[in-house]
């Protein structure tokens, strides 16, 4: 059995428009996408499934059953998406209320390892291994205090 077009269609602008929403800061935007990530994903189960006669013995001839494996699939889905909406409803709600906004903000321990990861990386060609090593710049002094503070804490 071949899916109809306009059902891969609404499936790719629902997933494509759910990734690009959850790569947001804003806890609202990420719970739109992660809910028009599920619809599109009980779309695609949807389209799994064979359309027929109900799956039960003896009401209908045993050719002529629909599939209900992607029906039960599909309310596990729905179950899973109403408890993570919920999940970050809760989130943006005791953001918005701490902080009056919901944007996620950067952690300090990530910060800290892209700098680490910046420092490590050498320009073609500027390799030079006698340059001043023991010297520490005040970035790196206060990247080692802010781990060492991290580390105590």
């Amino acid at each position: 059995m071949t899916p109809n077009l306009t059902y891969v269609i609404v499936v790719g602008v629902l997933v494509a428009a759910g990734v690009t929403l959850l790569l947001e800061r804003s806890l609202t935007r990420v719970l739109m996408g992660v809910i028009l990530l599920g619809n599109g994903a009980n779309l695609l189960l949807l389209t799994g499934g064979r359309a027929g006669g109900a799956p039960i013995v003896g009401s209908t001839p045993q050719e002529e059953m629909s599939d209900p494996l992607p029906q039960a699939m599909i309310l596990t889905a729905i179950v899973i998406t109403l408890g993570m909406t919920a999940f970050l409803l809760a989130l943006a709600y005791r953001s918005w209320h701490l902080n009056g906004h919901d944007e996620v903000q950067d952690d300090v321990e990530d910060r800290r390892i892209m700098e680490l990861a910046e420092r490590d990386e050498v320009p073609d060609g500027a390799e030079d291994d006698d340059d001043d090593d023991d010297t520490q710049t005040d970035n790196e002094r206060s990247l080692a205090a802010t781990a060492d503070a991290g580390r105590a804490g």
